[in-house]
């Protein structure tokens, strides 16, 4: 592998992720899936897609056929398992090195919307959403690195490679809602400061504010997630492995909201449909909702050496919305 510098580095300049092994967690989901394809067209050897122990064999042979044409060298295993559970964790990991004697990726893309208002929120819907979304992360931060630390000899399978050296990346997709919390407000009548001809003044304005189509609990897993991957750097500090966060704004997940579970126990991430195409021209710097696919063309930089710089990062990928925030929220 050519680099520039002098030390060895394990990274591609062409962003390639031959040899690599990948962990993936919620890879069912729209966002889950568009990551699996993103990885395998980026050629990591070996991805353990983590499925819920339940998933009846169908669901992920629908995934995984159209991934076996396009990418034959990508090995696709479905793991069974819970992945806020520690014992379910490290046997993931004995399990990936048994296998593949390496781990080089870990992508953390669980996540639990939870009630939307804090009178449907009690210790158990919070224990639940503060699992998916912050256990999670912090089990793959605190088992992974050991395993990312292990050298190996090249493996007997494709896109198999040796790995000499200490390094990876773990990646956490959580949400803006770990910079800032609220529900979303449409079209509300609203007092705010306007300026007019004899200066500022207050007056009632109909405004499309967006703040975010969470509860308090979503907020709070989040912005500790968040705090994960912010601890995680000090926790990581000489081992040559990354971690990282993503926050997606609204992305169209396909959701329809006739289904849609307001309780959000069994939701992943906020639906774009929450929001209103006139609400989105409005809010969103880009004017629409963002895709599962430019989400994990995200995942695929930090997975990659692109990033090789990166660390403790929180890449927003909300199309502009928050930028434009000043904007739309009441003074």
């Amino acid at each position: 592998m050519a680099d520039t510098h002098d030390s060895f580095s394990p990274y591609r300049t062409d962003g390639k992720l031959y040899g690599f092994v990948c962990v993936l967690t919620n890879s069912l989901s729209p966002l889950g899936s568009a990551i699996l394809s993103e990885l395998a067209s980026h050629g990591a050897a070996c991805i353990y897609a983590c499925v819920p122990p339940s998933t009846p064999d169908s669901s992920f042979d629908t995934l995984t056929a159209p991934l076996a044409k396009s990418h034959p060298n990508t090995r696709i295993v479905p793991y069974p398992t819970f992945t806020a559970r520690e014992d379910d964790t490290l046997a993931l990991i004995d399990d990936v090195l048994n296998a593949c004697g390496r781990l080089d990726v870990w992508v953390c893309a669980s996540g639990l919307l939870g009630p939307m208002s804090i009178e449907n929120t009690g210790p158990e819907e919070l224990r639940k959403v503060w699992e998916a979304n912050a256990l999670a992360p912090f089990l793959a931060l605190k088992y992974g690195r050991r395993a990312m630390e292990k050298e190996c000899e090249q493996g007997r399978y494709p896109n198999a490679a040796e790995k000499r050296g200490s390094y990876g990346s773990i990646i956490v997709v959580g949400s803006t809602a770990a910079s800032y919390g609220g529900r979303s407000r449409p079209e509300e009548s609203l007092r705010v400061r306007v300026f007019g001809r004899l200066g500022w003044d207050c007056a009632q304005r109909k405004l499309m504010v967006s703040t975010g189509c969470w509860g308090p609990c979503y907020t709070m897993s989040q912005h500790a997630a968040l705090g994960v991957v912010k601890s995680g750097v000090a926790v990581l500090k000489g081992s040559g492995i990354r971690i990282n966060y993503i926050s997606p704004g609204q992305i169209d997940v396909g959701v329809d909201l006739s289904g849609f579970n307001m309780q959000g126990i069994s939701a992943s991430i906020p639906p774009a449909k929450l929001q209103s195409p006139e609400a989105q021209k409005a809010n969103i710097g880009l004017e629409r909702a963002g895709l599962p696919v430019e989400v994990a063309r995200v995942v695929g930089f930090l997975a990659s050496g692109f990033s090789s710089y990166m660390t403790g990062a929180n890449l927003t990928v909300d199309g502009g919305a928050q930028a434009m925030c000043p904007l739309t929220v009441p003074i």
